[in-house]
């Protein structure tokens, strides 16, 4: 019989068969993957991830749902620890450009995969719009506070564009590795300029 498992060891489980799956979905590709191997990952048998997920798509929404709130998390933070409408835009960019260097496997299975049947994942929805709002939270700042003029939506998607083109030219190899910060510097400076009332 099956020992019973407490919400800690569920949650514990949860997370290092994410761990696992991230790393290998990186890698291979999420399509490349099978529950067989993210079971040999972890030493277990290859049932026991079916404990913990209906299936492959719902691990890959789980990690793709904990990272959009890692990532919405780190330029919250950002935002919410600067001073000013200009500094709260340049704190959360160089937040965008931190989580993307240090989490490359993680921001590419964010922002480079579409997730078949996202809607059946009210989570990974909840997350996706969450870390929205943070990469135009400060823009509506700078809207509000007359540094910029416009649709505050349709320029964050700008900016989004800017920093996302940077850092997934870097992430190929198609520019020198630290490039993209200086990159994205002149890419938002540009638009900054022409988007001024």
């Amino acid at each position: 019989m099956p020992r019973v498992l407490s919400e800690s060891d569920v949650a514990d489980f949860r997370e290092r068969l994410c761990e696992a799956a991230e790393k290998l979905f990186a890698e291979r590709g999420p399509d490349a993957v099978t529950m067989r191997q993210l079971a040999s990952e972890l030493g277990v048998s290859p049932m026991t991830p079916y404990r913990y997920f209906a299936d492959k798509e719902d691990i890959l929404a789980a990690v793709r749902t904990n990272g959009f709130n890692r990532f919405a998390q780190a330029l919250e933070d950002a935002y919410a620890n600067t001073q000013g409408a200009r500094a709260k835009g340049a704190a959360v960019g160089e937040a965008y450009l931190n989580f993307a260097f240090e989490h490359p496997q993680t921001y590419k299975l964010m922002f480079d995969l579409d997730q078949p049947h996202a809607e059946n994942y009210p989570d990974l929805v909840a997350a996706g719009h969450r870390a929205h709002e943070t990469q135009t939270q400060y823009v509506k700042t700078l809207v509000a506070e007359g540094v910029l003029q416009g649709d505050p939506e349709e320029i964050g998607k700008m900016f989004w564009a800017a920093a996302h083109g940077a850092v997934g030219l870097e992430l190929a190899g198609k520019i020198p590795p630290g490039a993209a910060r200086e990159l994205h510097r002149h890419l938002n400076g540009a638009l900054a300029r022409g988007l001024r009332p």
